[in-house]
């Protein structure tokens, strides 16, 4: 397994609904809402690096109103 956070910056106003939206996303643990440089921190679990990609460059990138993500894949 493969376990990953994405980092995503949101357009002003827009971080409740893309949180509703990326957690119904296939692979997406958890997102959460937070204080700081970006809007929302989702635990993604996969089976490969590959679907990481797919979730956050294509998935949660293609979302209306996203304007960044940083992806971070966990070590342990």
């Amino acid at each position: 397994m493969v376990t990953a956070y994405v980092m995503v910056k949101a357009n002003t106003g827009e971080a409740e609904r893309l949180k509703d939206d990326i957690s119904a996303i296939d692979g997406v643990v958890d997102a959460h809402i937070v204080a700081g440089d970006v809007d929302i921190i989702v635990k993604v679990t996969v089976d490969t690096p590959a679907e990481v990609k797919n979730i956050s460059a294509t998935q949660i990138q293609g979302i209306d109103g996203v304007e960044d993500t940083q992806t971070y894949i966990s070590m342990d």
